[in-house]
């Protein structure tokens, strides 16, 4: 990873929520209003655009936690816009400062770290620990 140019680096995404996109809809309330789950993915995708171009060929990063809280509901039509901040790079993790808006009202925070992994063998591990949980037991 490029250590030193990916503090301070900003990634930004966009989402129309649509009536499938309801919490109602989705079965996680009776409200007909945003998920929350969509703001999760939203902030997701703008941390990822945030930190793709400082990774290294095979280098990809996975979820580590998030901290998200939500401050407003968001009605079905609305455009919302996420804003993902690096904050702080401490070994292979990852800080970032995320935020949600529609329009000019703020809707969302969080603090989501992720960490760097090596593609191939990241894959490779997961891959092994499937199969040895489904081997029978002697």
């Amino acid at each position: 990873m490029k250590s030193e140019e990916i503090v301070d680096a900003v990634g930004f995404a966009v989402m129309s929520i649509r009536p499938g996109d309801s919490a109602l809809a989705m079965g996680l309330g009776d409200l007909p209003v945003a998920a929350a789950s969509h703001f999760f993915n939203l902030m997701e995708s703008a941390a990822l655009t945030a930190i793709s171009d400082h990774l290294e060929p095979g280098e990809t990063t996975r979820m580590v936690s998030i901290d998200l809280s939500v401050i407003h509901a968001v009605a079905i039509g609305s455009e919302i816009r996420a804003t993902a901040r690096c904050t702080q790079l401490q070994g292979k993790e990852i800080t970032l400062d995320c935020d949600i808006y529609n329009g000019e009202r703020h809707v969302a925070t969080a603090i989501m770290k992720r960490a760097t992994v090596e593609r191939v063998s990241f894959l490779a591990r997961t891959a092994a620990q499937s199969i040895v949980e489904h081997l029978p037991q002697s």
